[in-house]
């Protein structure tokens, strides 16, 4: 029986993801807590609170140093806490004076990397902290979503990009699951996922992006996923994971609760 092993969110999008053992997922088919801050351009062609594609932005696709940084977001309280190696970059609330910080402190960081999207681009500074810290709303896609990924998948894929050390970090999915055969969740797709009382429509093959070339740790781009895939694979585009919808109200799930297909 398939059984989730992993959770996460990503509070502040393109950068590190929150590991977490339940996660909530609301009727409108995101994650509760999942992208609820962007670090945007100032340039962005949509208002603040509005989504859009992920490169109107500084994230993991366009900055890969980013994945050098540690995140940590509380919730409740809304302040977000940033370090590099240790260091504290920025501790701040998101809101008022703090949010003016933290845009200040990723912005020094930004600038100060060997590869970002702000060179040659005046038009795009001031970067601007977009989001209420609560909502989420700034996934990959304008529906929302929540991704899904197997370890088996991650294996099959390691194996053949010639990295074993290929993990979860690299595609940045909601959930992590294992007990299927290597890219068996790409056949689910048109069909439901339930999860404890939690129903989900599977509505879309995930379609790598340049994000997946960073490495987690070191955020030096040191692989060439993308390509790999569509080689070893036969992939008209490079793709891992699964995109869901919520089918009903939602509800919890947990690390440990088994997936039951049906459709």
């Amino acid at each position: 029986m398939p059984r989730i092993v992993a959770l996460y969110r990503f509070p502040l999008k393109g950068f590190t993801p929150e590991p977490v053992q339940s996660l909530t997922i609301l009727p409108d088919g995101r994650a509760a807590g999942d992208r609820v801050l962007n670090l945007r351009f100032a340039d962005a062609p949509v208002d603040d609170t509005a989504w859009c594609r992920k490169y109107n932005g500084v994230v993991l696709a366009n900055t890969p140093g980013l994945a050098r940084l540690t995140t940590a977001y509380d919730h409740a309280s809304r302040r977000l806490r940033i370090a590099l190696e240790g260091r504290v970059l920025v501790d701040e609330e998101v809101q008022g004076a703090g949010r003016q910080r933290i845009v200040e402190a990723l912005t020094d960081y930004v600038l100060g990397l060997d590869e970002h999207p702000l060179k040659g681009h005046p038009e795009r500074l001031p970067l601007k902290l977009v989001g209420d810290g609560v909502t989420p709303r700034y996934q990959d896609n304008e529906s929302g979503q929540v991704t899904l990924h197997s370890r088996e998948t991650i294996a099959s894929a390691a194996q053949a990009l010639g990295d074993l050390g290929l993990n979860d970090h690299r595609f940045r999915h909601n959930i992590v699951i294992e007990g299927v055969t290597a890219w068996e969740e790409l056949s689910w797709l048109g069909k439901r996922v339930r999860i404890g009382a939690v129903e989900m429509d599977v509505v879309k093959p995930k379609t790598r992006c340049l994000a997946t070339h960073a490495n987690p740790e070191t955020g030096k781009r040191d692989l060439l996923v993308m390509q790999g895939l569509v080689k070893h694979f036969k992939q008209a585009q490079p793709t891992l994971g699964i995109g869901m919808l919520t089918h009903g109200t939602g509800g919890e799930v947990r690390i440990g609760d088994d997936i039951h297909v049906t459709g």
